[in-house]
């Protein structure tokens, strides 16, 4: 058979097709390799994304620990200065009994006469 003028045309066209199918298996390797990397970032998201929850909820358990423990402190606070009030008001009702009954008279009085005219 002797060469003829297509001959070096399908030679080019025979290279063309190998280049292009070796193309095609390149390109299929590379989203194989880029899908198995998104993968992997994937599971290395999700476990910072776990991790920093963990770390947020352990630091909002800890703030509520501590603003139950301020909360107490003041609550005991308050009962001490109501405590102090009243033995306060105690010691005033015993040292001046006539004036203690007089100012609580009065305030029931006007105490009374708002409640009557609304």
């Amino acid at each position: 058979m002797s060469p003829t003028s297509t001959d070096p045309v399908m030679t080019n066209l025979g290279e063309c097709g190998t280049q292009l199918k070796q193309a095609a298996l390149d390109a299929g390797a590379a989203m194989r390799n880029a899908a198995s990397a998104a993968g992997e970032e994937l599971r290395l998201g999700k476990a910072a994304v776990k991790a920093d929850l963990a770390d947020g909820a352990l630091a909002g358990i800890a703030a509520g620990e501590q603003a139950s423990q301020i909360a107490a402190e003041q609550v005991d606070e308050l009962m001490e200065k109501g405590r102090e009030f009243v033995q306060s008001a105690s010691e005033l009702v015993r040292e001046r009994p006539l004036a203690s009954f007089g100012v609580a008279f009065a305030a029931g009085w006007i105490i009374a006469k708002l409640g009557r005219s609304k």
